[in-house]
Order: C-alpha cells, then structure tokens, then sequence
C-alpha cells in the first residue's frame, strides 16, 4: 500500500484545487491518516464506475463492521470522510479500488 499525506485545506480562504493535488491510485490500494477533518478525494477519470473501498476493522460487540464501499462513476468524483472508524492497526486507513486505470485520489485535511 502507498501512503497518502495529508494536504492542508485552508478554512479561511476554504479554496483548494483538490483535482490538482490528486495522484494516479496505487493498484495494491492506498493508506491515509483518519481523524476530524480528513477526508479522500477520488477522481474517476475512466470509462466504468469503480468501487472504492475503506477498511473498518473495528468490531461492536464482537461483531465485525462492514467495510465502507462507495462507487463513484465514470467521469465523478467522491469525497470520503477519513473517520477514525478506519484507524488501522498503523494509525491508517487501509483504502481499495475495483480498478485503477484513470483514478486519481489525494487525502486532504482542513486546516485553521
């Protein structure tokens, strides 16, 4: 897994080129840090929708969460709140792609 750093979105101007920012997503999936204020940007620049998927390796009451899977479609983009419901054993979010072929992501934090 690639990690992904944090980019700092300003709050006080609230402008960012998140489209920019984004790098191609690695095909063995990415790793992001979680908490308030994250989030992961997903840019679908292919020909199909592609399913992008956050580890929750948590458990309630023994009973494993289900994984967070979100498709964004062909030509969309998707924000996905970096929760610290997919902290990993790392301190980490473990993220998944169906496919990568023209899918850009960046993890990005706003700032004060």
């Amino acid at each position: 897994m690639a990690n992904l750093n944090l980019i700092p979105v300003p709050v006080a101007t609230g402008i960012a080129d998140v489209a920019a920012q984004a790098v191609a997503a690695a095909g063995g999936g990415d790793a992001a840090p979680v908490g308030p204020g994250r989030f992961l940007y997903v840019n679908n620049g292919s020909g199909g929708t592609i399913t992008v998927t956050v580890a929750t390796p948590g458990t309630v009451s023994g009973l494993a969460v289900a994984d967070a899977a979100v498709p964004v479609a062909a030509g969309d983009h998707a924000i996905i709140p970096l929760a610290t419901v997919y902290r990993g054993a790392n301190g980490r979010a473990a993220i998944t792609y169906s496919g990568v072929t023209s899918l850009t992501v960046a993890a990005f934090e706003l700032g004060s």
